[in-house]
């Protein structure tokens, strides 16, 4: 259905919270410092949603949030126990989603959760890095590591690489990626994703033979790892 990051730093509240969204059908990755959070989002954000909570360990909710704010448009729920009228224009200045306060009724949360995830222009990438490589999602392009230009993506290309990005870890058949990225009203064959994926082995990995993040599932499809 979708992939949330939760960073929150009451165990107690990780585990309700993982527990009710991966029965929502969701795929959850948890983080209970800032600090860990921060090293996570310097990178990666190929999330759906992100749900962050505002007092934590080293690293503050609102400061993550600034973080994230720099290279993604992704969906950011703030939960906190400070819960004043400021403290909701904070969060909400600095570019969240939407902010709800400590103790919450789980149902909203789920709610709140299926709101924001099913918002697809909000989840939209603006910059995503692969080895040492980043690749811009505004104007198609890759970038080195001195920030020039090296390559440049068409639309369909790009429409395949942000469908890895979003379902990072996870083996997607030839079908599925036809289906999502294509979609029923063209008919293209397996050999062009093959094709593609040979685009991006080319770009992005060190030995286009030996792949670290493009790999290929005999018989099922691929699967992706920043």
């Amino acid at each position: 259905m979708g992939t949330v990051c939760l960073v929150e730093d009451e165990e107690n509240l990780i585990q309700l919270i993982k527990l009710n969204l991966e029965l929502e059908g969701f795929k959850v990755s948890c983080f209970n410092s800032g600090e860990k959070a921060a090293n996570h989002f310097s990178e990666n954000f190929a999330y759906d949603l992100i749900i962050l909570d505002v007092m934590l360990p080293e690293v503050s909710g609102f400061t993550l949030c600034e973080i994230i704010r720099k290279k993604s448009s992704v969906p950011i729920l703030f939960l906190s126990a400070k819960g004043t009228t400021q403290d909701r224009i904070q969060g909400l200045k600095l570019g969240a989603n939407d902010y709800l306060p400590k103790p919450f009724n789980l149902e909203e949360l789920l709610l709140r959760v299926s709101v924001l995830t099913n918002n697809k222009s909000a989840s939209e990438l603006l910059e995503y890095k692969i080895s040492n490589k980043r690749i811009d999602f505004q104007s198609f392009v890759v970038k080195n590591e001195f920030g020039e230009s090296t390559f440049e993506f068409s639309k369909k290309e790009m429409s395949l690489l942000e469908f890895f990005i979003k379902h990072e870890g996870r083996v997607v058949s030839r079908d599925e990626l036809l289906d999502n990225v294509w979609g029923t009203d063209q008919f293209p064959t397996s050999r062009t994703i093959d094709n593609f994926i040979l685009t991006f082995r080319k770009l992005f990995e060190e030995n286009p033979k030996e792949p670290k993040h493009f790999h290929s599932i005999r018989g099922v499809g691929y699967k992706f790892t920043s």
